[in-house]
C-alpha cells in the first residue's frame, strides 16, 4: 500500500506523460525528478539559452520551449493578520513531472547539443536527460 501525504493541492503521481516523445526537433532535454520553475527563472533560462546558441555562430536554428506556467503562487501580506483570506497572485510557475520533455532543439550538432545540456543542467534544480529522437 502507498503512504501519499495529505496536502492542499494533490499532483498525480503516475508517470503517464501526454508529452514524452519528441515531435518538434532532433534533440530534446526530458526530467527525471519532480520540480518547480517560476516564471523568472524560465525568462532567465531561456534568455541565456538563446545567447549560449547564437555563440556558435549558427545561422539557421530552432527552440521550442514546451513548458506552460500551470501554477498561480499567492502571497498575503506580512502585516496581515490570520484569516484574511488567500492572498494576490504574486508570479507563476511550471510544475515538472519526471518524464516531460522541457526544451527541443533542431539545427545543432551533437557536440553543440552536450555543450547546451551542460549550461542547462547548472540552471535548474532537478534532474534532466539529454534525448534524441
Amino acid at each position: 500500500m502507498k503512504n501519499i501525504k495529505k496536502s492542499y493541492i494533490r499532483y498525480s503521481l503516475s508517470l503517464n506523460q501526454s508529452r514524452h516523445i519528441i515531435r518538434l526537433g532532433c534533440f530534446g532535454i526530458k526530467s527525471l525528478s519532480f520540480g518547480i520553475l517560476n516564471k523568472n527563472q524560465l525568462i532567465s533560462i531561456e534568455r541565456s539559452l538563446i545567447q549560449k546558441i547564437k555563440s556558435f555562430n549558427i545561422k539557421s536554428f530552432k527552440v521550442w520551449n514546451l513548458l506552460l506556467l500551470n501554477l498561480n503562487l499567492t502571497k498575503l501580506s506580512s502585516e496581515s493578520r490570520m484569516g484574511k483570506g488567500k492572498g494576490s497572485v504574486y508570479t507563476q510557475a511550471a510544475y515538472i513531472k519526471p518524464g516531460m520533455i522541457l526544451f527541443e532543439f533542431q539545427g545543432l550538432t551533437r557536440q553543440q547539443m552536450c555543450e547546451v545540456f551542460k549550461f542547462i543542467k547548472k540552471k535548474v534544480s532537478f534532474n534532466i536527460i539529454l534525448i534524441k529522437r
